[in-house]
């Protein structure tokens, strides 16, 4: 019997299938953004992370491709090492307005 072919290795920048379309489910997203679908469901619960919403019948939690890219945008300028006018590195010294001496 001939042994059976390994699966290729993923990669980080593996594409869930669904990427081609408009919506997202919780699990695609989550793959999409790197994440555990665990992760999206508590964000969800702390209307916290990407915006997502109920679609059809059954009330599927779907994410629109398009705001999760705007999401991951936001994050991105949001911290200071992406966003280079944050870094307080680049920043003026401070100076305080009043000392106050003891004597």
């Amino acid at each position: 019997m001939p042994p059976r072919p390994l699966p290729a290795p993923s990669t980080p920048t593996d594409a869930p299938a669904a990427v081609g379309q408009a919506f997202l489910n919780v699990r695609d997203a989550a793959q999409y953004l790197g994440l555990s679908p665990h992760t999206l469901y508590v964000w969800r619960h702390r209307r916290q992370g990407p915006p997502s919403f109920r679609m059809g019948p059954r009330g599927r939690v779907m994410y629109r491709l398009e705001t999760l890219d705007a999401w991951i945008h936001e994050q991105e300028q949001a911290d200071s090492r992406s966003n280079t006018n944050l870094s307080p590195l680049d920043a003026a010294p401070q100076r305080r307005s009043e000392y106050v001496t003891s004597v």
